[in-house]
């Protein structure tokens, strides 16, 4: 149970390409939530994010790589997630802890169950109150991504992110309540309307300060 006045964590997660950037903003904007990302939203993060991501820099080995994304994720919760939750502000996050577990548990072969004691280490409590996967086939999202420039994950082939999404679903399946799947092939408005839907229907909306309550007319 959440202590009296803490906000809400919601974590938009998925594979590139699913679209999660564009509704995690969408989402953040109708609740009037922070808006924050992995990897890279700290100072840390952006030197964590290059290390990690940049294919003009030597390959991290999967175990390195994994616990480069734990490293970012700590500080991230420790800078901004955690401070922002505590003055009662619900956040967004446009990937957490799910995307470790699907792309190196998955996707690189660690193993989804050995990485949730990492995971779990790295983020020191702070579960997302919900995550949203945004479920689409590898091929959609290839497509959306033909005209971006990819970094070192989005280079590596389709049976990588076959088996990405395969632990995007096995984590979810796994979590229950915790997460939802949504459709993520429609069109921007009906997935965010669905999403927004499923956020409400499980955490309600924030409710606001005092001071930006409507007076009763009198």
């Amino acid at each position: 149970m959440n202590p009296p006045g803490r906000g809400r964590l919601i974590a938009l997660e998925g594979i590139d390409g699913c679209g999660k950037s564009t509704q995690a903003r969408l989402l953040a904007d109708s609740l009037d939530a922070l808006l924050t990302f992995e990897p890279g939203a700290t100072q840390l993060g952006k030197a964590v994010r290059r290390l990690a991501l940049d294919a003009t820099l030597a390959e991290p080995v999967p175990r390195a790589e994994a616990l480069l994304m734990a490293a970012d994720r700590a500080q991230h919760v420790d800078e901004v997630i955690r401070p922002a939750l505590a003055s009662g502000r619900w956040v967004v996050t446009d990937r957490y802890s799910g995307s470790t577990l699907a792309y190196q548990g998955a996707g690189r072969g660690l193993g989804i169950d050995d990485l949730r004691p990492v995971v779990d280490w790295a983020v020191a409590g702070v579960d997302p109150d919900l995550s949203v996967l945004l479920d689409v086939a590898v091929s959609t999202a290839r497509l959306r991504l033909a005209e971006v420039s990819p970094d070192r994950l989005e280079q590596l082939d389709d049976g990588f992110h076959e088996r990405v999404r395969s632990g995007f679903l096995t984590v979810a399946r796994q979590a229950g309540a915790s997460w939802v799947v949504v459709d993520g092939s429609g069109n921007a408005d009906d997935v965010s309307a669905e999403i927004i839907r499923a956020v409400e229907d499980r955490l309600g909306r924030p409710i606001p300060p005092p001071s930006e309550r409507l007076l009763p007319h009198v």
